[in-house]
């Protein structure tokens, strides 16, 4: 089956998604729509799709989804993947349906619209014994980094998608779950700061999707679907 993936995001997802995607459903074949990596070179550029999330990504979808079928290429199920950020997910996935059925021709395509809550590093938090503790990077501090995490900033290992409250003049969570691991690095580790642009995509590699998906409800509505596709 081949499924077109539309994430939110920036390099973190342009690095690390499709390979996740495809080492937990390998039955499947994983094209990337978005985001689209920034292309290097003295001018600034701008590309559809490359660091849009929440309304940013429901405004490109549609173009975005309807350039891809223009070109003739086809694909049986559309992946929507993007980072809740404490906004409401019925309401978000709602949008999302709407831009893709403005474009007439995807109307008949299978869709998952899925979340990561708040964000992807929240499946990271999820598989803390698969990644985080794992990585060559955190070893020796990552116990400290995790009781800090859980005592000071409330962050649950167990549900860790109940992280943070929706702040309204953000329009966005109160707190980043990604900046509290870079908080925790600076605080904790000797040997470098966590990066989304580094360590999310190398973590994201290793971890078990089962796994996430035992803690995340948001998460295990896009696992069982990929799993029912195969079926």
């Amino acid at each position: 089956m081949v499924v077109w993936v539309f994430a939110g995001g920036g390099e973190s997802e342009v690095r690390g998604l499709i390979p996740f995607l495809q080492r937990n459903y390998s039955q499947h074949q994983f094209e990337r729509k978005s985001p689209v990596r920034l292309k290097p070179g003295p001018k600034p550029t701008v590309q559809p799709g490359y660091g849009l999330t929440g309304k940013s990504l429901v405004t490109q979808l549609a173009r975005i989804l309807q350039a891809a079928l223009s070109t003739g290429e086809l694909c049986d199920l559309l992946l929507v993947i993007d980072d809740l950020d404490c906004h409401d997910p019925v309401e978000r996935r709602a949008k999302l349906l709407d831009a893709i059925d403005g474009v007439t021709v995807a109307r008949n395509i299978e869709r998952v619209i899925g979340f990561a809550a708040p964000e992807v590093e929240t499946w990271l938090i999820a598989g803390w014994e698969q990644t985080i503790a794992q990585d060559s990077d955190f070893k020796g501090c990552e116990q400290a980094m995790r009781h800090w995490m859980s005592a000071a900033k409330q962050v649950s290992f167990r549900t860790p998608e109940s992280f943070s409250q929706y702040d309204p003049g953000k329009d966005a969570c109160a707190e980043k779950l990604s900046a509290l691991l870079i908080e925790a690095t600076e605080r904790y580790c000797t040997r470098t700061a966590y990066s989304k642009a580094i360590h999310t995509p190398r973590l994201l590699e290793k971890l078990s999707a089962q796994v996430v998906s035992g803690k995340c409800p948001l998460f295990r509505d896009i696992h069982h679907r990929l799993r029912e596709e195969n079926t």
